[in-house]
């Protein structure tokens, strides 16, 4: 009987919890953040370093082996375990030096010996040269792996300046932070009981190289103009100071405090407190305060932690800080200098308006630093050295379906069309473009859970996307006017401004409702009230309808009319299958005007939601079996294909300039609902045609999501269930609306529908 294969393996090296320590705490999220990116396909495996031979912890069943960090042989030996296993695929090391044994951690070099694995080397701290026997330490080491990656530019500058280590064998890589919507403080101060008070926080193992005095003596002055201050200290002593001292430093800071009169404006946490605590934290405080007495020091966790979390921050410049505490986020601070935190505070607090800005400031040039982004860069460095790894890589995990986002921007008349990052924007109204889309997302996966095993759970989920299937077919049956047209834009008092949609185009947003109605009407896991009332909105369109002149209107009937004929050949008196042709040859027509051998389009110029116009003819094909649309949808898919895969990465066409036939090819401000309407497009061409490279192009255009785009980042927040506005130059528009979040729905349940 044949062994079932094992998935690859990656192991770290490193502390883990429950060990209290921040490599462990690092190497946790990593670890959690991959397997959220990699797993089941390549597993995460830990060898766990111990702080003797005789101290243990209860670790979870991901640490397969354990190192006394003092025992040089066990290190050896515990490589030469790791070469025999052939499903170990690379080694990381999570190097800081107090956790290895010998002289500046040297015991990991007898370990990088004795390996025969490909290993990554991630340093926590990057000193400046200071004598031969760390010089020769941290050289050997780098030059044993076959890969290095520091949290800051500053600490790669170091390595090669410094230390000789070559430029391009080290990655930048930022440390992680966790992705949580931005918040102001006011909720979080109550639920802390700290209502009406401007909280201060510093976090961290307590030890005397924290600085924490020089906050408390800058506090009196500060504290007599603004009484509601709270100094919060949240952390229990290192275990390596309290084995040695005691809580010697925790006291001599009590007494200062008591000492100063401060005991109304200062907390001690006393508490190794979890991650979610520790949000919990960071989202009451107004002021992060990192007092650092090390210039060296290369990363804090606790600052990118607190920047992650839209904080304003103060702090010392350590290495670390120097590089991303700008102006625009924060302030420096000298070292050991109470006036200097004085003046800083008195700055902030005199300043709300400039201490929130600061604060948003923060969050939002912290989007690459989350773990998810951070995985991505992990794994695109590690597949340099592991084949495995890297084919795992280009198949990335897919997301469940998380509707959250999309209920969250419903209220009882329908689908908000706008956000402030993840909090709808009430005052935008609504759009019939955005309920329609909704409309379809939801039928849809309507129908996924009807294929499901039936469970209460799944009950509940069918009976709240009911509700919203209805609050959308609702809107849509809200905006249709007497004339047979379905008006765009409704104000957030829920009326038509009349006027407004009389100035614009109407013919995309009748098309894709259109669509929405045939969707529902071909729904027949759907109640009939629902199925006649789409059927009915329907027959009062086409009564009074003319062909658009949009290429995608006509693109989004055709896909409507597909759909209804599958309940029926007339509708108000017309012959749908003569309809579905006329809007096919209308394609044609316009493909056969514009086309050449360079321009295989129907448009001197690719705009947006461009996959939708060659998807409608091969569903064309599919209903009449005329091979000439076939001929045409593929030939136009294909060359689009050709303008959006560049060096084998999707790049959508941006919307900053679009793409003309004679001009110079956009790449910015790409948009969800481009990428969307490829996937689904692609998703069509496989079920219909047929062809693995429609079926690898679906996937590899859907992980422009998962952060397979030009800036290397995420664009969908699995914390919430949304979907980030747009990829522009250099950055990502963090608001998560409706057309982006719906986008996304639609291509991920295209992905579903293929079963990949």
């Amino acid at each position: 009987m044949l062994k079932a294969k094992r998935s690859p393996k990656i192991i770290y090296l490193s502390t883990f919890p429950p060990r209290e320590c921040g490599i462990a705490t690092f190497t946790a999220d990593l670890t959690t953040a991959m397997d959220d990116l990699l797993g089941p396909a390549i597993e995460s495996c830990i060898t766990a370093v111990n702080i003797d031979d005789i101290s243990r912890y209860k670790y979870p069943r991901k640490v397969i082996f354990q190192i006394d960090q003092f025992s040089r042989q066990e290190y050896i030996d515990t490589a030469e375990k790791i070469n025999a296993m052939e499903d170990v695929k690379l080694v990381n090391i999570q190097h800081e030096f107090g956790i290895f044994g010998g002289d500046h951690g040297s015991y990991i070099i007898s370990f990088l010996d004795a390996l025969k694995k490909p290993s990554v080397v991630t340093f926590h701290s990057v000193l400046p040269l200071q004598g031969e026997d760390l010089c020769g330490a941290v050289r050997s080491i780098a030059e044993k792996a076959n890969g290095v990656t520091v949290m800051t530019r500053l600490s790669r500058e170091i390595l090669v300046r410094e230390y000789g280590i070559p430029g391009e064998k080290i990655s930048v890589i930022p440390h992680g932070i966790h992705s949580i919507p931005y918040t102001s403080s006011v909720k979080p101060k109550s639920a802390l009981h700290f209502s009406n008070k401007v909280v201060l926080l510093t976090f961290g193992f307590l030890s005397r190289g924290k600085g924490i005095e020089y906050v408390i003596e800058a506090l009196p002055k500060v504290a007599k103009d603004h009484p509601e201050l709270i100094y919060i200290i949240l952390g229990v002593t290192h275990p390596n100071v309290l084995k040695e001292e005691g809580e010697a430093y925790r006291n001599s800071l009590i007494k200062k405090v008591r000492d100063l009169g401060l005991s109304s404006h200062v907390n001690f946490y006393n508490e190794y407190v979890t991650l979610d605590e520790l949000l919990q934290f960071l989202r009451a405080a107004d002021i992060y305060i990192s007092p650092s007495l090390n210039p060296n020091q290369a990363v804090s966790g606790t600052l990118s932690y607190a920047m992650g979390s839209g904080r304003t921050v103060i702090s010392t410049p350590f290495a670390q800080a120097k590089e991303i505490v700008t102006p625009e986020v924060g302030i420096l601070v000298d070292f050991r200098d109470p006036g200097s935190y004085a003046d800083a505070l008195a700055k902030l607090l005199n300043d709300p308006s400039l201490r929130e800005q600061l604060g948003k400031n923060a969050y939002f040039r912290t989007r690459n630093m989350t773990w998810e982004n951070v995985a991505i860069e992990y794994s695109k460095l590690f597949s340099k050295f592991s084949r495995d790894i890297a084919e795992v890589s280009a198949r990335k995990k897919i997301p469940r379906i998380n509707l959250s986002h999309m209920f969250h921007l419903t209220d009882s008349f329908g689908i908000i069309q706008f956000s402030r990052l993840s909090l709808p924007a009430v005052s935008s109204g609504y759009t019939l473009d955005d309920n329609a889309r909704a409309l379809i997302v939801a039928c849809l996966y309507y129908g996924e859970l009807g294929r499901a095993v039936k469970a209460v759970s799944l009950d509940k989920q069918k009976s709240d996307l009911l509700k919203r299937i209805v609050i959308y077919l609702r809107f849509i049956e809200f905006v249709m006017q007497e004339e047979g047209i379905f008006y765009n834009y409704v104000g957030s008092d829920r009326t038509i401004d009349v006027e407004l949609n009389k100035k614009e185009n109407l013919d995309d947003a009748n098309g894709r409702v259109i669509w929405a109605l045939g969707v529902v009407a071909a729904s027949d896991f759907l109640p009939d009230s629902v199925r006649d009332k789409a059927v009915s909105l329907f027959k009062k369109r086409i009564e009074k309808y003319k062909m658009p002149e949009s290429p995608r209107s006509v693109a989004f009937y055709i896909k409507g009319i597909c759909l209804l004929l599958n309940k029926t050949r007339e509708i108000a008196g017309k012959d749908m299958e003569k309809e579905l042709i006329a809007h096919c040859d209308r394609l044609v027509s316009l493909y056969r005007g514009v086309s050449s051998k360079d321009w295989q389009w129907f448009e001197n110029y690719l705009t947006y939601s461009n996959a939708v116009l060659p998807e409608a003819l091969i569903l064309g094909y599919q209903r009449t079996g005329n091979s000439e649309y076939l001929d045409i949808g593929k030939k136009t898919l294909d060359f689009l294909m050709r303008q959006t895969f560049l060096d084998g990465m999707y790049a959508p066409i941006g919307q900053d300039g679009w793409h003309h036939k004679t001009g110079e090819r956009r790449y910015f401000d790409q948009q969800p609902e481009d990428v969307s309407a490829m996937v689904c497009a692609l998703a069509t061409a496989y079920s219909i045609v047929g062809g693995d490279i429609y079926k690898k192009s679906m996937h590899e255009v859907f992980n422009w999501f998962l952060g397979d785009n030009c800036l290397k980042q995420v664009v969908y927040d699995r914390t919430t269930g949304g979907c980030y506005d747009g990829v522009g130059e250099g950055y990502i528009n963090l608001n998560q609306g409706a057309e982006s979040t719906v986008s996304y729905l639609l291509a991920r349940l295209a992905v579903a529908s293929q079963k990949l």
